[in-house]
């Protein structure tokens, strides 16, 4: 093994949460050290090629997880810098200022976070901000209050969106502009990056104007001499010292070449299921169940959202071309006749022929898909999914993931599925809700672990978490965590904006103490 190198902050992973942190800290002058499992994202033809990206899964990871009954599948997870928002859809939400509190559901308990929406607003804003996102205030009447407007206008919906939306205003519901972060100026095209094209969400941006953690956050921060990006740097084990309340060494596999690197403060932040992962590799004598696990809480509750991709056909073409534009929230706490919450209803990137040939099956001629591409019209449905113990990441004998998921909380995800499709028929479209599996990743349901969160809750209580209020393990002095893992619920919308909100909270934390 490499002699050991030593840093002031290892950030391991470049999402959402450790890009965001990276950027937040680089003008620190600390000696920083981002560490990425994957490397760039290749510029190519092939990012804005649907057979490839959707079919042929050219981006999609190699790793093999294993579910409750040891069956293999393949997730639908994407390692490169930038971690998962290289292919997310750039839809930056908050939760609702009722997420942080607790909830029932029909199907149980959506506990409290230990801090509250007015603790978070702050950040949210700034995430915002720093993301660039688009948005308009006061649309949506579940949205919490704001200290301050978007700074950039809602993106403009095209005609058949357009229609949607008055149709639902006419009926009395409340659809809104969806916040989306992406470099678009459509006032003066010229001048932004974005061309709205139809291979935003769901592929990798070859203009580079999706505002993802590589293009906002990493590329600035290593214009500072002080941080330095190690890619293809896979960490397999965080070492501590005799006492075992710091880790003093972070073990990585560079590329077949074992590396020891030392830091003061060490930030875990490479996604719920690898994050989890680590800590179990982690066990020693002072942590025989994991490192940070005396509460035996790290790998449990993990969540990923109740999520349909659906496609509706429209009697029309739908010739639209930036389709997520559109959201409603109508739903997300109750209906008219279901006093539970339902969730979010939101648009997806506009279907392609190739990407409904796993649902299609090999009956439908490619013309045929072509055609019920030409008039579809799609949607995402999120409920929230519960925190339950059992769903947990876990480790089989050759150190790999199992994923232990059982589903809940099915009743509130057929209820709004069934809201959209009146939702449907008063825009005029059919209420036939055709499943597009290729957006939740993989055709097996529990692989698309887009938004997956939890497994390493944080909260006031060490029994019952396994980090403080500051994402800091509660069992060691210099450990912190800031992917989605960190959620004790996950909310019915994208997570990704709150772990980018908690990455500048910890981070006001960090720089104190860095000082």
């Amino acid at each position: 093994m490499n002699a050991q190198q030593d840093y002031d902050l290892i950030i391991i992973g470049s999402g959402a949460g450790g890009g965001t942190l990276a950027h937040h800290l680089a003008s620190t002058g600390k000696r920083i050290l981002i560490l990425e499992r994957g490397g760039w994202l290749p510029r190519e033809v092939d990012n804005w090629d649907a057979q490839k990206v959707f079919v042929d899964n050219r981006y999609v990871s190699k790793d093999i997880w294993h579910d409750k009954d040891d069956k293999p599948f393949q997730p639908g997870v994407h390692y490169f810098v930038g971690g998962a928002t290289k292919m997310f859809g750039a839809a930056l939400f908050r939760l609702r200022p009722a997420d942080f509190g607790e909830i029932q559901h029909h199907g149980g308990i959506s506990p409290a976070w230990p801090i509250s929406y007015q603790d978070f607003e702050p950040y949210y804003l700034r995430a915002e901000q720093l993301y660039q996102v688009h948005g308009l205030r006061g649309e949506d009447p579940t949205e919490g209050p704001s200290s301050g407007p978007y700074n950039f206008p809602p993106i403009s919906h095209e005609p058949v969106i357009e229609g949607i939306s008055d149709a639902w205003k006419r009926e009395g519901y409340h659809p809104f502009h969806a916040p989306t972060a992406v470099m678009l100026n459509e006032a003066q095209m010229h001048n932004g990056k974005c061309i709205r094209c139809n291979s935003c969400d769901g592929f990798p941006c070859m203009v580079l104007a999706k505002c993802d953690a590589e293009n906002i956050c990493i590329r600035p921060a290593l214009e500072h001499p002080n941080v330095t990006l190690l890619t293809d740097a896979s960490v397999y084990k965080l070492e501590t010292s005799p006492s075992g309340r710091e880790v003093t060494r972070v073990l990585v596999d560079h590329q077949g070449e074992k590396i020891a690197f030392s830091g003061n403060i060490i930030v875990l932040s490479a996604g719920a299921s690898n994050s989890a992962r680590i800590l179990l590799l982690s066990a020693n004598d002072q942590h025989p169940h994991g490192l940070a696990n005396g509460s035996d809480q790290v790998g449990r509750n993990f969540m990923f959202h109740n999520s349909d991709a659906v496609v509706a056909l429209s009697r029309r073409p739908n010739d639209t071309i930036f389709q997520k534009t559109l959201s409603c929230n109508d739903f997300y706490f109750k209906a008219d006749d279901f006093d539970f919450p339902l969730g979010n209803i939101q648009m997806i990137g506009k279907t392609r022929g190739p990407m409904f040939r796993a649902d299609a099956g090999t009956f439908a001629p490619g013309f045929v898909l072509t055609e019920m591409a030409t008039h579809s019209v799609d949607f995402w449905l999120t409920t929230e999914d519960l925190p339950m113990p059992d769903n947990r990441v876990t480790l089989n004998k050759e150190g790999g993931i199992g994923l232990n998921y059982t589903f809940n909380n099915q009743e509130a995800t057929h209820r709004l599925r069934e809201k959209l499709k009146i939702l449907l028929g008063h825009a005029a479209l059919s209420p036939h809700l055709i499943p597009n599996h290729l957006y939740m990743s993989k055709s097996i349901p529990i692989a698309g672990v887009a938004h997956q969160s939890g497994t390493i809750r944080f909260g006031t209580d060490a029994a019952r978490s396994v980090l403080d209020i500051h994402c800091k393990a509660h069992e060691l002095d210099n450990l912190y965590v800031v992917d989605t893992s960190f959620f004790p619920s996950i909310g019915a919308v994208n997570p990704s904006l709150t772990a980018m909100a908690n990455a500048l909270r910890v981070g006001d934390h960090l720089k104190e103490r860095l000082r």
